[in-house]
Parts: structure tokens; C-alpha cells; sequence
């Protein structure tokens, strides 16, 4: 009598992202972000947006710290100043878009608030071609400035202050990323953040809070809007060029509208679509140029 052995394959999560082609992860990552996005504002009747965004923050933050574990001994006053100050960009971002999607569309809030980004990246280069990537960006604010009596004002208020902090945001990355080994930086910041804004999101959730559904739903955006595309994107990274990561992430505007159309019914109007379109053909633009001018100095550097 023979006795037949075999093996039993695992289903591994990791293995099967692997598997995956990254350009679909990093679009899974951006609709995730955006589906966030589109199902915070629709709590936002129940909860008040900094009780939606403390939740969002507080369910990163405990999966973070639970897979990056920080080490936080011999950690120097520089390195707390700095994290410290990434936690306050963090949480300020996250606190000022949601007060935007509150009061004007999440494709138009989204595309304001990447102006950040796209400032930090041209203001850093001498590159003549970058005036026409500002130019272009610079397009797309005149087209929303088109309708801009038809926005709330203090909707877009918020989102040029969430711009400004995504840009002081990305900065605060940089240096936080230099001191702190992986995700534990990140991991340290969040905490920080829901501590910034546990004050605020406790008040303003109020009674709220005890509702499990709404804590659910809340829970879910955390999942949503940072859990899933952090996961998403770490994966792609260590499979896809820098470059083409940054020209895919320059979609999140057009993913916004679109969410915001599926999920909250809110139409755009030419004038907004051609705004949309604006920035993210100058960040696509900025973000390659970017690329190739840090591939070539890389290559001059080598050859000396």
C-alpha cells in the first residue's frame, strides 16, 4: 500500500499582490482613496467631518503602529521636533480637505488641494520647461476662478489651506523618512495626529460616536482612504520606476470627480472638467520632467 504525499499551497496575501501587475495596484490604491473619500462625505449628515477624520486617522494609526512597531528609544530632540511636526501636517491636511469635501464637489476639492504638490515640484526646479507646466496648473485655477461665485468660498478656502499643508506635509516627509527607518516615521506621525485632533473630534462626534454603525462607517473610511492604498502603493513601489508611480498618482484629481459623481451625484461642469484636466497634465508633466532631469544628473554624478 503507498501512501501518495502532497503539498497544500496557503493563500498569502502578499504573494498574491506580487502576482499582480503594480499599475493595477496603484490604481486599486487611487480609487481607494477616493471611494474613502466619497463614503466620509456621505457621513458627513451624521458626523461631522473632525469626527470623521479622527476616526480615519485613529484606525491607521493603530494598524501602523501594530506593523511598523516604532522603536522611540535614544530617539534624539530633532528627530521628535521633526515627526512631531509631520504628525501636525498629517493631521491639519486630513482635517482641512474634509472641511472642503463638506462644502464643494470632491473632484474640485481634490484638484485644488494638488496644487501643493505640484508648487513643491515646480518651485524646486530650474528647468525653463516647468514655467509651462505652472502655466498649465495656472490654467486650471483660472478655469475654476471662471466659476468660483458658484462654489462655496469657504469650501475652497479650506482646500488652498489643505494644499498648503500637503505641501509642508511633503516636506515633513522627507525629513521624517531620514530619521525614521520604514513606516515607523509614519506610524509615530499618525499617532500624533489623532492626538492633535482627538479634541475636536471627540467634541464636535459628541453622543455620535457611541453609534457602532456610524463607528463602522468611520472605521471603514480609515480602511478605505489609508490602510488599503498605503498597502497598495508599498507593494507597486518595489516593482515600478518612481516616475511612472508619480504620473499615476497625478490621476487622483480625475478619480475624485469621478467618485464624486458615482457615489455623491455631483455633476461638473465643462469649465471643471477643464481644470481637472489642467493639473493633472501639469503634474503628469512636472513629475516627469522631474524624473528624468534626477536620472541624468544621477548619471552625470556617476561619471566624475
Amino acid at each position: 500500500m503507498s501512501t501518495r504525499t502532497g503539498s497544500t499551497s496557503t493563500f498569502s496575501p502578499s504573494a498574491a499582490l506580487g502576482s499582480l501587475p503594480p499599475v493595477w495596484l496603484v490604481m486599486a490604491g487611487i480609487v481607494s482613496v477616493q471611494t474613502g473619500a466619497g463614503v466620509a462625505k456621505n457621513l458627513f449628515e451624521s458626523l461631522p467631518p473632525a469626527a470623521v477624520v479622527w476616526l480615519r486617522l485613529l484606525t491607521s494609526a493603530v494598524l501602523l503602529v501594530l506593523l511598523a512597531r516604532p522603536a522611540l528609544k535614544a530617539r534624539s530632540r530633532g528627530d521628535w521636533l521633526v515627526v512631531i511636526g509631520y504628525g501636525v501636517a498629517l493631521a491639519s491636511m486630513n482635517y482641512l480637505i474634509y472641511q472642503a469635501f463638506a462644502r464643494i464637489p470632491l473632484g474640485i476639492a481634490v484638484t485644488i488641494e494638488y496644487l501643493g504638490p505640484l508648487a513643491i515640484a515646480i518651485i524646486g526646479s530650474r528647468r525653463r520647461v516647468d514655467l509651462l507646466w505652472a502655466g498649465l496648473a495656472g490654467l486650471g485655477v483660472a478655469a475654476l476662478g471662471i466659476e468660483f461665485g458658484e462654489l462655496d468660498p469657504v469650501g475652497v478656502l479650506f482646500a488652498v489651506l489643505a494644499a498648503t499643508a500637503w505641501a509642508g506635509y511633503i516636506m515633513l516627509s522627507a525629513a521624517t523618512g531620514q530619521r525614521f527607518s520604514g513606516a515607523s516615521g509614519l506610524a509615530v506621525a499618525s499617532v500624533v495626529g489623532v492626538v492633535v485632533l482627538a479634541p475636536a473630534g471627540i467634541a464636535e462626534g459628541g453622543a455620535a460616536l457611541l453609534d457602532w454603525r456610524l463607528l463602522l462607517f468611520g472605521l471603514a473610511v480609515g480602511v478605505l482612504s489609508s490602510v488599503v492604498p498605503y498597502t497598495l502603493e508599498l507593494n507597486a513601489l518595489r516593482r515600478m520606476p518612481p516616475r511612472v508611480f508619480g504620473v499615476l498618482m497625478s490621476l487622483q484629481p480625475a478619480a475624485a470627480a469621478l467618485v464624486g459623481l458615482v457615489l455623491l451625484g455631483e455633476l461638473l461642469t465643462v469649465w471643471q472638467w477643464l481644470a481637472v484636466a489642467c493639473v493633472i497634465t501639469a503634474s503628469a508633466g512636472s513629475t516627469r520632467t522631474s524624473a528624468k532631469r534626477d536620472a541624468r544628473e544621477a548619471a552625470e554624478e556617476g561619471d566624475r
